[in-house]
Order: structure tokens, then sequence, then C-alpha cells
């Protein structure tokens, strides 16, 4: 039994996000951990919600709330639709934590104490008309190296380089939109990442088996212009984690606080300790520290590729940076953008389907298939509720809910609701068995490899293989001639049912627990003798016909709800 640790980027607690934030990091991790868990390894899956910085300060003030008001509500907000999406994390937990200031700090004192850190007096973006400095994500502009109008103070999403304020053109308050802003000084703690570039590229080289677009952005980052800078760390702002050395206060720093960039990813560690206080689990530390236990522990991270140089470059300086015998993560599976009916995804204008809006028209099996077998893993996918319809009808209903379908009720308008025992499994059912036992194995390696796309599409033709083999066997027909071959037919089709439950259970979790709980069956046992996993029902055990476990889309709501999402967010 592997351990693995997986970890998804964490969501900003500004508001309900959309599709493509699901599909960018959470949903695949998810489909990760479920198939792990699934093959019998042991797992900690760990989220949380991102709250300190600017987009939850901008956020409470729009909502007229206390920003930890605002935090604790959205946090819950988010955990609910995370549940409602079926996101199986260990913990759910929150990087305002006090779990996250103390570590934080200790690794702030600890990175100090090995002259990563230095002190730095720089020109900051002051707004006259606000009468404040203007942390980073406060500013908007004009990115100088893609031209894209909205780029913020510290990155540019359409491109993803990281910026500082400074490099804006035309830039703005987003507090009131005023560009009367002029440089002023301030002194901010800086983490010297330049002194670490060859430990850094070093380190990254060696992953071989990661996807191109994680390396790609990694080592541009490294290598473009001047190479890897150093990165400010904290920020004039009253929400966040002071800044101190460990328990001790930082001389100077006086009413600053963290980075967000720089106490988010440290909550991945935090959130283990929160998961051991919560109750939920024991000995954070054999997770997380080499020295106790982590050193047989594979660590997977997901995110969009938006996070990837924050992950590659600036989270591991503080891990390698400290000398403590910290985890790294073995393997980073990042995606591009997810794309909207002809356009972008915009939380700002209210375009796109958002993850509350997603359940409350359909369940969450439609949307996790839909996102994970059009996962943007080689390039930027696009949603379009045509495709969205077609998906589902075909993939979801016509398919597998039409095999489960067929297979049960046949089953119990001709033999009642037991399995039958007649007959034996022929030649048509020993070759299906080959055929799928190849399948099953190319279904592993690809999920194994986390090729989210392929593994769906291999998915699809095990169901599809289901219901060749019915339509073959016809046993509407055999039961006429030889009830005994029918009724070896039947049994052979319920084991498939359950097969394809247990299968399925990453993609499409409520599907297969409706399928297993028809077949009256609890045992999710992996399919390493697919051969045995067909005759794992045996003559004589109860079934039920089950409601039908997907139905179609019609013309008429898809063009509503075409409509409906097209730019004002209910």
């Amino acid at each position: 039994m592997a351990r693995i640790l997986i970890t998804s980027a964490i969501p900003y607690i500004n508001g309900i996000k959309h599709l493509g934030n699901l599909v960018g990091s959470q949903l695949p991790a998810d489909l990760f951990a479920r198939y792990m868990r699934g093959r019998g390894n042991e797992v900690l899956f760990l989220c949380a919600t991102d709250e300190h910085g600017t987009p939850a300060e901008l956020a409470a003030a729009k909502a007229g709330k206390p920003v930890a008001a605002y935090c604790a509500e959205m946090h819950a907000v988010q955990a609910g639709i995370a549940e409602g999406f079926r996101l199986s994390f260990d913990h759910f937990g929150r990087s305002s934590s006090p779990q996250n200031h103390r570590l934080t700090q200790h690794f702030a004192g600890v990175l100090d104490a090995r002259g990563l850190i230095r002190e730095g007096e720089t020109e900051q973006m002051y707004s006259v008309t606000d009468g404040r400095f203007l942390p980073d994500r406060y500013i908007e502009g004009t990115c100088p190296n893609c031209g894209f109008t909205s780029a913020r103070g510290d990155q540019c999403d359409n491109c993803t380089k990281q910026l500082d304020p400074t490099d804006l053109i035309n830039p703005r308050s987003v507090i009131s939109g005023s560009t009367d802003l002029e440089l002023r000084k301030t002194k901010h703690l800086y983490l010297r990442q330049s002194l670490m570039r060859d430990e850094l590229r070093s380190w990254i080289k060696s992953k071989t088996d990661w996807p191109v677009l994680t390396t790609s952005i990694a080592l541009k980052w490294l290598d473009d212009g001047e190479g890897l800078q150093d990165r400010g760390i904290t920020r004039d702002l009253d929400w966040g984690i002071p800044v101190q050395k460990g328990d001790q206060p930082w001389p100077g720093m006086e009413g600053k606080v963290f980075y967000v960039w720089f106490d988010a990813p440290i909550e991945y560690i935090a959130c283990s300790q929160e998961w051991v206080d919560a109750g939920k689990g024991t000995d954070w530390e054999r997770w997380w520290r080499t020295d106790k236990g982590a050193d047989d522990v594979t660590y997977y991270q997901f995110m969009g590729k938006d996070n990837v140089p924050f992950h590659t470059l600036s989270f591991p300086v503080t891990l390698l940076g400290s000398g403590e015998p910290w985890k790294m993560v073995d393997y980073l599976k990042s995606f591009n953008y997810l794309n909207y009916d002809g356009g972008q995804f915009s939380t700002s204008r209210g375009r796109g389907v958002f993850m509350d809006q997603a359940l409350s028209i359909l369940p969450s099996d439609y949307w996790r298939w839909w996102l994970l077998s059009h996962a943007p893993e080689s390039a930027d996918s696009e949603f379009t509720w045509e495709n969205f319809q077609v998906s589902v009808n075909k993939d979801l209903a016509d398919v597998l809910g039409n095999f489960v379908s067929r297979v049960t009720k046949f089953a119990r308008s001709k033999f009642g609701e037991t399995v039958p025992e007649g007959g034996a499994f022929g030649a048509q059912e020993e070759a299906l068995i080959v055929d799928l036992t190849a399948r099953v194995r190319e279904y592993e390696r690809l999920m194994d490899a986390i090729e989210v796309r392929k593994a769906a599409a291999e998915l699809r033709a095990i169901w599809v293989a289901g219901n060749e083999y019915l339509q073959s066997a016809a046993p509407w027909s055999v039961v006429k001639t030889d009830p005994a071959q029918a009724e070896a037919i039947v049994r052979f089709g319920l084991n498939l049912i359950r097969l394809y439950a247990v299968l399925s259970r990453p993609f499409i979790p409520d599907a297969a627990e409706t399928m297993m709980t028809a077949l009256g069956s609890t045992d999710w046992g992996w399919p390493e003798d697919v051969g045995a996993a067909l005759r794992h029902l045996a003559p004589g055990h109860g079934f039920a016909v089950p409601e039908n476990l997907f139905r179609k889309i019609t013309d008429e709501e898809r063009a509503e709800w075409q409509v409906r999402f097209a730019g004002t967010r209910d």
C-alpha cells in the first residue's frame, strides 16, 4: 500500500468559483484521490480557502462585512459547494488558521536566520485619492509583456508573467479607479530567491516525468531576462499574518503582514495540522517531514498554469531554503484554461457557469464527467452548451445509463430480482473478458499517469464494449430458444454493472453508488482479476432496478441555459 499526499491549489475566498476554476485544480485532484483510494492506497487529500490579501479585503468591503466575518461565511459556502461536487477532501482548511499563522512565522524566522530574507526600501504605489499604499492586487493596468489591459500588480492572468506594480502601463486603483498614483518609499522584506536559482534549476530538471506545461513555465521564469529575482513577501495591509520571526516581533515591520503568496502554499502543511487538531487524523508530520516518515510519501500537486511559478519557484525556495526536512512535491500536474462558449469565463461580469449555479440545474456527475473528459491538459479547452448536451446525452445517458437500464429491466422481467444461475459463460463472454482486461490495465496506466482526458476516453470505451456485447449477445432473442444461455448473458451483464461502478467511481461517484446499491453490493474491490470480477455476483444474489442513472438534456433546456449564463450572474 502506497502513501499518497495530494494538494489542490487553494481557491481565493472572494466569492463562488466558476467551472474553469474547478477543472483547473480541485476536480482532477479529487479524481486522482478517489482512484488512489480505490486501488487500496493510503491517501491524504488536502485543500483550503486562501483568505488573506487584497481579494479578501475587497470582497468583504463590497459585501459590507468585516473581513474576518466575510471569510468565515465564505469558507462555509465553499465547503458546502465542494461537498455538492463530491470533492473528497480529508480536510478543507483555512489559510487564516492559527496553525498557518504559526507555521508561516516559523518559516520566516528560519529563512531569515539562513540569510534568505533581506530588508529593502522600495517605492510603492500610493493612491492620493484613497489615502493609502496600494498592494499589488489593488492596482490594475496594461501588461508590458502581452498588452492585456486588466493585468494586476503582481501577475498578468493572460500571459502568467509575474509583475511588480511599477511594471504596469497606465496603472489605476482598483478601489476608486483613480489614476492619481505616486511612488512613495516604504520598507519590506524580500525572499532571496536569486540565491537559490541554480539549486531550483537542478531540482526542476530532475523532474523528467512532469508535464511539459509545468516545466516550461518554471524554466521560463528561471531563465527569461535577468532570471529569477528576489520577491517581496510583506505588504502594507491590515488583514493577514503579522510579520514576526516565530513568536518574536520583527523590528521595523510593525503593522505589516506577510504577502498572501508567501503564506498560502504554507497552508498545505498547516492544513494537515488542522486535520489532526479537528480529530480527523493523527501525526501530520509523517506526511510532511522526511525525518518523521514522509520519505515514503509520494506528493502530488494540482493547479492551473497561472499558479505554476509560485509552486515551482517561491514555495520550493521556502521549503529548501529552510534547511529543514520538508517533503517536496514529486509530481506537479498543471492545467491550461477552460474557456466559455466563444469567450472567457468572467467572474466580474458573471459570464459563465458558477459552481453553485451548476448544481442548481443538474447533479454533480453531469458536470464532473464533462469537465474531466474535456480537461484542458495539452491546450486550452472550451465549454459550449452544444458539446455539453451531446456529451451528456451520448456518454452518460445512451451508453452507460442505457446499458444499466436494459440489463436490470430485462433480468427482472424474465428471471426475477436475483442473479440467474443457468448456463455458463461462452466464447463471447471469455473474449470480452480478455478485451476488458487489456482495457482496464490501460485505464490504470492512464490514471496512474494522470492523463485525465485519455483515461475518460478509455473508461467510455469500456462502457461501449458492454453495450456492443449486449447488442450482439441479444438475450431477448436467446431466451426464446436457450433460456439457460440467456441467464448466463444476464449474469454477465449484471457483473459488468458492478465492474462499471468500481471503475467509474472516481469520475461519477453518485452514479457509481446508485449502481452498487441496486446490485446490493458494498464490495468496491478493484478488479485486479477482471475475469473474477465478472463472476463476483453469484447466482441467487439479489438486485433491484435503479432509477434512470442519467436523463437527457433537451434542446429547450440547452437554449435556455445558454441565454441565462451569457453575462449576468443571478
